[in-house]
């Protein structure tokens, strides 16, 4: 196939994704993050049989660093940078 190098390619104005964009990864992201937060609560509650109170405590636990995992991942994906 021949390519035409003297044609003009169109160019993107938005660069770095709009904000439908970076809400509904977040919302995707975030439901991973937190079901598998929660989860491991879960089984560390259950492989170690400390009870639903203790189980609950550390699906709390993890589901705090769940949500500070989230935060962060927004962050960095809002403001367009990617490593």
């Amino acid at each position: 196939m021949a390519q035409n190098r003297n044609m003009p390619v169109a160019t993107a104005d938005n660069v770095g994704g709009g904000l439908f964009t970076v809400i509904s990864v977040a919302v995707l992201v975030g439901t991973e993050i937190m079901g598998a937060a929660l989860a491991a609560g879960w089984a560390l509650g259950g492989l170690f049989e400390l009870g639903p109170i203790f189980t609950y405590v550390l699906m709390a636990i993890f589901g705090v660093g769940g949500v500070a995992l989230l935060v962060m991942f927004v962050r960095v994906e809002g403001s367009g940078r990617h490593a």
